[in-house]
């Protein structure tokens, strides 16, 4: 039993001293992910259903990066800066997904730098035969 690094494809700037996923027995956690530009590592300020596309935009690579789909995400934890945000959120969120939407939790977090919104996952990626 040996785990894997799982790297976001597109990010070329350091956020933060953790792996953007890691695999071990064919589950993958994938960590906070936010609205970052991961070339620049600038944050992108947007509307909360903007920053929330985005951001699960950023979960989606390193599901893929893995060899998943967003369809074998079978858990995320979200966190709002403002929970009066939800239902916008919650929208975006839902326009994201199809078939069975993974369990979810959802808080108001004090999050840094005026991002409105962090995610991180669990997905159970099979093994390709």
């Amino acid at each position: 039993m040996s785990k894997t690094e799982i790297k976001h494809p597109d990010k070329s700037v350091s956020t933060g001293a953790y792996s953007a996923g890691v695999m071990i027995d064919g589950w993958l956690y994938v960590s906070g992910q936010g609205p970052v530009d991961l070339i620049s590592g600038e944050v992108i300020h947007a509307s909360i259903e903007e920053e929330t596309l985005h951001t699960l935009s950023h979960v989606k690579k390193i599901v893929e990066a893995a060899g998943g789909t967003i369809g074998d995400i079978v858990k995320c934890t979200v966190h709002l800066a403002d929970i009066h945000d939800f239902d916008r959120y919650n929208a975006a969120y839902a326009s994201f997904f199809s078939g069975i939407l993974p369990a979810r939790t959802t808080v108001q977090s004090v999050l840094c730098d005026g991002i409105k919104i962090e995610i991180d996952a669990v997905a159970r990626i099979k093994e390709k035969p």
